[in-house]
């Protein structure tokens, strides 16, 4: 027993080891060791530890351990000596059967230090097999008449082991008549043979006994032995001799299957089994084997198949008659089958064309028959015929062939596919007859152009539809098949209202579907013409042409549109004229209104919605013509509201409202006198209370134009600087201006005011001055007494003295023609108390150095828009106001920056 270690070098870095997580490093050492099998448990194969360079009680410190996949444990460690020892009987051949090498790997592992090292163990083999047959006797039959030299193979033996412990040579017991050769192959096999010497003589001996051993190489030398037992066979001199050489047998083809025909007879001059005749028949080409049967005892020849006088009219067999040990003589059986009529004529289609065109003209040819009839004489004279009235016909041509051809021009629309059917009739009796059918196609030619079901097509599609929605189908037919009857479709193009038609519809070319591709307007227009094209895919393409009508049907999409009265531009109300000495049904005015829509959907009704004096006045339900329901009164309002609702019948039904202000007069100078006063008329009983009401609204009204006045004043106190008196006037410059503003809606009365206010500060003034002079009624309508009326207003408003800046500040705004100029002046300049020329200088200076800045307002309407225009100038000035206080604080930031610097 031997061994030793081997230690691969190992070099680079360590190995991350990805089961713990750490570093470790792995011995890539071989230990190598050599052991026989068959050893008992626990013999020892080699001392592990000092391999490893460990006392043996380190093996168990460092547990040591083996390790190892794939099969049992065939080594174990002994931690007392430190030695590899073997876990149980081990038997090379169990484990490497013949391999030349065997050799058992595991790995050792010292689980302290995370080492590996493989170990090696060669299994050396011992002979403990001996060689062995298959079979303990062989039994070999060799005839007396055995040429010398010939051989017979024997048994081969097997030994399990390898190298010289397996099989070496074969030996034979001495014989007179059989030696022993022994053949090697390519793998180092040994194959044994018998060989004949001599000639044997069954007589002299009939049985000879012989022994065959294999051994091996080993040491002691193992064997194993065949027992063989040579028989001598007798020698069979005479063969059997048939009464004839030939015989002859005719037979109809239509003897039924069992049928004999004929028995044969041969003898053998030999005695007992030489003498035994057997009748085999003698390989035969084709199928005659399976038509005629043999009994191999009598010699009786029979039919086993039925004849066919098509397939053989003539037969030769050829019959042997041999003995028991083999020796045979021959005969020949000549049978001649004779015809019946029992095929019925073939007919074959030689040449084909599965389709014709439609445009083929008469004598176009389909297919090439050929006509056959198996049988003889007259049973094979055949007539082929075209069955039915189809417009073929039937060609001879060479031989047995004929012609199908096409008698006229066929139409594929009319009949798109033939089933011909061809009659094939014998000359026998009685006679047979054949029928074949031929499935003829018409291949189609575009000769039909697609054609519409309908000869123009309407279709209706509410407006206002989804665009992509499905309007209508057209579809068109084509007779034809395939390519010609696949049918696209398409649009012609045309314009609408100056747009191309392609933008409103398309079409799938395929389906014929339509869809719109915008959404439709009925007031836009209400109808369109389509032209569609319905185009096959022929060579050349044919094609027909369908118009549509599209219809839009008209949908609720437009409320009432009121064309009078007309709303005034400025949201104001439209005033209508009724006279005190109207009489009952006194058509006051006429609510016109249209629908763009049409039908039901444009049918308007007109009805009295609210009315701020119920029962004075009565609209017509489908004029619109506003009447009054009776006399008007002196208690009647001089100013009635009315709002009438216009709706159409559409579902839903929409609906539009306007609101008709009435004055109430017998002439338009009372109109224009108490225009500033008209209001919606109230109960008798309730006339005093509006006077407290109208009292205290002007009082209200005039508190709050003081306190806007004072507020004014004080902002204006504030501005302590040119350059913050410049800012303000941008403000103020960039004031929005308002339109002109028609008084109470009613555009043909118009006011021009002239007015004149003056806001003071200072210690000789604390009064601030609202003048409201003579108003200038301006209208073609109003006589010349009406313009010489004075209604002058002053209003007048304290103003709180300003301690913080003592300055003065002057305000004058002159309002004329509309427009209110306004001009802010430090009081410091001295305007007051200087001549009208001085002030005008001074102003012009002061514009040119900024200090003066002015703006512009439009300014009309009543009282309530008087006030209205000057709580927006307070508003505006308040702006400016601001901005002058955020400059003064950062003026005052600065200051105290600088401060800061200094200090």
């Amino acid at each position: 027993m031997t061994n030793r270690l081997r230690f691969r070098t190992a070099r680079g870095p360590a190995l991350l080891c990805a089961l713990l997580g750490t570093v470790c490093e792995i011995g890539f050492g071989l230990i190598h060791y050599s052991v026989p099998e068959e050893l008992e448990k626990g013999s020892f194969v080699g001392s592990i530890a000092k391999d490893l360079g460990l006392e043996p009680q380190e093996l168990a410190e460092r547990k040591v351990r083996i390790v190892s996949r794939g099969r049992s444990q065939l080594f174990s460690l002994n931690p007392r000596s430190g030695s590899l020892v073997t876990a149980g009987r081990i038997d090379r051949e169990e484990l490497c059967a013949q391999s030349a090498q065997c050799a058992v790997n595991f790995n050792v592992l010292v689980e302290d230090k995370l080492k590996i090292f493989e170990v090696e163990v060669d299994i050396s083999d011992i002979n403990d097999n001996a060689p062995s047959f298959p079979t303990e006797e062989l039994e070999i039959k060799i005839g007396e008449l055995t040429v010398p030299g010939t051989r017979f193979p024997l048994k081969t033996a097997f030994d399990p082991d390898v190298g010289m412990n397996s099989l070496q040579n074969y030996n034979l017991s001495p014989s007179d008549y059989f030696s022993l050769a022994v053949n090697s192959v390519s793998d180092d096999a040994k194959y044994p043979e018998l060989v004949v010497e001599r000639a044997l003589d069954r007589e002299k001996k009939e049985v000879h006994q012989l022994d065959l051993t294999a051994s091996d190489g080993g040491d002691p030398v193992h064997s194993g032995k065949l027992c063989i037992q040579v028989i001598v066979l007798d020698a069979n001199d005479n063969p059997p001799v048939f009464t004839q050489s030939e015989y002859h047998v005719n037979v109809l083809e239509n003897v039924p299957v069992g049928t004999k025909l004929i028995t044969v007879n041969a003898t053998d001059p030999d005695e007992g089994f030489n003498a035994q005749v057997s009748y085999i028949l003698d390989k035969m080409p084709g199928k005659i084997a399976q038509v005629f049967h043999l009994n191999s005892v009598t010699g009786e020849i029979s039919i086993s198949k039925s004849l066919d006088y098509e397939d053989a009219v003539f037969y030769e067999i050829k019959i042997e008659a041999q003995d028991g040990p083999g020796l045979f003589s021959r005969a020949k059986i000549l049978i001649t089958v004779l015809d019946v009529n029992d095929n019925t004529p073939e007919v074959t289609i030689t040449s084909l064309t599965s389709s014709v065109p439609e445009e083929a003209t008469a004598g176009r040819e389909i297919a090439l028959i050929n006509v056959h009839d198996r049988d003889s004489g007259q049973n094979g004279q055949v007539t082929v015929f075209v069955l039915g009235n189809l417009p073929f016909s039937l060609e001879k041509s060479i031989g047995q062939y004929y012609r199908l051809v096409t008698a006229k021009s066929l139409d594929r629309e009319q009949v798109s596919q033939y089933n011909i059917s061809l009659r094939a009739t014998d000359g026998g009796s009685p006679p047979l007859s054949t029928e074949t059918h031929i499935t003829l196609d018409v291949a189609d030619i575009n000769d039909n152009p697609p054609t519409f079901t309908h000869a123009s097509y309407s279709a209706y599609i509410p407006e206002n539809n989804p665009r992509g929605a499905s309007i209508f189908t057209v579809m068109a037919q084509d007779p034809d098949t395939d390519n010609n009857a696949h049918v696209t479709y398409s649009l012609i193009e045309d314009t609408l209202q100056g747009v191309s038609l392609s933008s409103y519809i398309s079409i799938n070319s395929n389906t014929g579907v339509l869809y719109a591709l915008c959404s439709f307007d009925y007031e836009q227009f209400r109808d369109l013409q389509v032209q569609v094209t319905a185009s096959d895919s022929g060579d050349p393409p044919l094609s027909s042409n369908v118009s549509l009508n599209l219809f839009v049907l008209d949908q609720n999409d437009n409320m009432p549109e009121i064309l009078y009265p007309t709303l005034p531009t400025d949201g104001s109300t439209g005033v209508e004229l009724a006279p005190r000495s109207a009489d009952p049904g006194y058509l006051v005015t006429k609510v016109v209104a249209v629908d763009r829509d049409s039908g039901q959907n444009a049918w308007l009704s007109y009805r009295l919605l609210k009315a701020s004096e119920p029962g004075l006045f009565s609209v017509g339900l489908h004029t619109g013509e506003v009447h009054t329901v009776r006399a008007l009164l002196d208690r009647d309002a001089l100013k009635q509201s009315i709002v009438v609702a216009v709706q159409d019948h559409g579902q839903p039904p929409l609906s539009a409202t306007v609101t008709l202000t009435i004055a109430v007069a017998d002439s338009i100078p009372d109109i224009l006198g108490d225009l500033g006063s008209i209001h919606t008329p109230v109960d008798p009983k309730d006339s005093n209370l509006t006077l407290y009401l109208v009292v205290a609204v002007a009082a209200v009204s005039c508190i709050f134009l003081a306190f806007v006045i004072v507020l004014l004043v004080l902002r204006l106190q504030r501005w302590h600087s040119s350059r913050l008196l410049q800012a303000a006037g941008n403000g103020l410059a960039g004031m929005p201006a308002s339109h002109f503003v028609g008084l109470d809606g009613v555009q043909a009365f118009l006011q021009t005011y002239s007015h004149e206010v003056s806001l003071t500060t200072g210690s000789g003034s604390r009064k601030s001055h609202l003048i409201f002079p003579q108003p200038n009624y301006v209208d073609t309508l109003i006589s010349q007494e009406s313009c010489g009326k004075s209604e002058p207003l002053l209003v007048s408003q304290d103003l709180l003295e300003t301690k913080e800046d003592p300055k003065l500040l002057e305000v004058s705004l002159f309002i004329s023609s509309s427009i209110v100029n306004i001009y802010t002046i430090p009081g410091q300049l001295g305007l007051q108390g200087d001549p009208a020329s001085k002030k005008k200088d001074k102003k012009k200076e002061m514009r040119k150095q900024g200090i003066i800045i002015s703006c512009s307002l439009s300014y009309s309407g009543n009282y309530e828009s008087r006030i209205s225009q000057v709580q927006e100038f307070k508003t505006n000035l308040d702006s400016i106001d601001r901005t002058g206080e955020r400059e003064r604080e950062r003026e005052r930031e600065r200051e105290r920056e600088r401060e800061r610097l200094i200090k």
